[in-house]
């Protein structure tokens, strides 16, 4: 038996038709600067090619996972004065993510992967207020918190920093502009000791906190650091993918 397309975008209507899934992931990243040297596409580049590669990976293993586009915008309500950081506000967001889950509904499809590529998006509330109202159980993660970064980077930084810059150096080498070009990613701390201690939350208004939109300096970036993050990553949401498949969000407290 022929295995399901993973990849919906690559997929043709006779492959899909007569599919079966367990499982659907939805990445969502954002188009905005990066530093100076990452283009504005970073975060989906990212999305597309992490999902993708634990999905695969997921498959390899019997789970029957299918990616869906990566939805290209998010919040940047912090960033309206950079040109063309294109805002998707957490509203219009919801109204994207219920209609995206009725899809995934209609097609029998009972369990879906919100894969976040973007610092500023936040789902929970969203799926808090859909759940109720799917049979799909929903569930998100956010790629770069789903292993340690301090055991392969120096300095993972927040934005367009060693992390990302090395993993971009691995999925896209021809984007990378030289790091000679990129500025340094120095942050600017909050006054207030709440803010700056995080114990109290306020969105950053990005030009007042970065002089070139980074957060965390890439000059120790590599291609090889990026590899192997992306590795252990993927490998970790293969696992979860295939749990997921094969379990039962029923019975998956005990």
């Amino acid at each position: 038996m022929t295995p399901p397309p993973v990849i919906l975008a690559n997929a043709h209507w006779p492959a899909v038709t007569g599919a079966s899934y367990d499982v659907a992931v939805l990445p969502w990243g954002a188009t905005e600067p990066h530093n100076r040297h990452l283009p504005y596409a970073t975060d989906n580049a990212q999305c597309d090619a992490l999902a993708a590669e634990s999905a695969r990976r997921a498959a390899a293993r019997g789970a029957r996972v299918v990616v869906l586009p990566t939805v290209p915008f998010g919040v940047q309500t912090g960033q309206l004065d950079l040109p063309l950081a294109i805002n998707m506000n957490p509203s219009t967001q919801a109204l994207v993510l219920r209609d995206v889950i009725a899809s995934v509904e209609r097609a029998g499809i009972r369990k879906f992967v919100l894969f976040n590529g973007h610092g500023g998006n936040d789902f929970k509330q969203m799926l808090r207020e859909l759940q109720p109202a799917t049979p799909v159980f929903l569930c998100t993660l956010n790629w770069w918190q789903v292993v340690d970064a301090s055991a392969y980077f120096d300095e993972p930084g927040d934005h367009a920093g060693e992390l990302e810059t090395s993993v971009m150096m691995h999925l896209h080498p021809d984007a990378v502009r030289p790091l000679a070009e990129a500025g340094d990613g120095a942050e600017k701390k909050p006054t207030m000791t709440g803010l700056r201690d995080r114990w109290v939350w306020a969105q950053r208004p990005w030009t007042s906190v970065s002089a070139d939109t980074g957060i965390g300096n890439p000059r120790a970036s590599t291609a090889d650091k990026g590899a192997r993050y992306v590795d252990a990553v993927s490998d970790r949401i293969a696992q979860f993918l295939v749990e997921l498949a094969q379990g039962d969000p029923a019975t998956m407290y005990r």
